[in-house]
């Protein structure tokens, strides 16, 4: 592994998916684990002085709409508020 991989799985890991395999559920957890990241960074700039709280709470609120976009876009969690699944 050249070193340019090693730097962005230490900077972004991932963890293997064990729920129910299904393209939309995969690509979902994906955007989820992207969402945790960014916000664990966010709350140390925060917690480090090198942002505001005010600039912490827009970017966390961007990140949380994108996730809910994507959430909507792949349809998850559609056939349980239908009464189906």
């Amino acid at each position: 592994m050249n070193e340019a991989n090693e730097k962005f799985n230490f900077l972004y890991p991932r963890s293997r998916y064990f729920g129910e395999f299904k393209p939309e559920n995969l690509m979902f957890n994906a955007n989820l684990q992207y969402f945790a990241q960014r916000v664990s960074y966010i709350s140390n700039l925060e917690t480090g002085g090198k942002i505001s709280p005010e600039e912490a709470y827009l970017e966390i609120k961007h990140l949380w709409k994108e996730l809910k976009a994507s959430k909507k876009e792949l349809g998850i969690g559609k056939h349980h508020l239908n009464g189906q699944g």
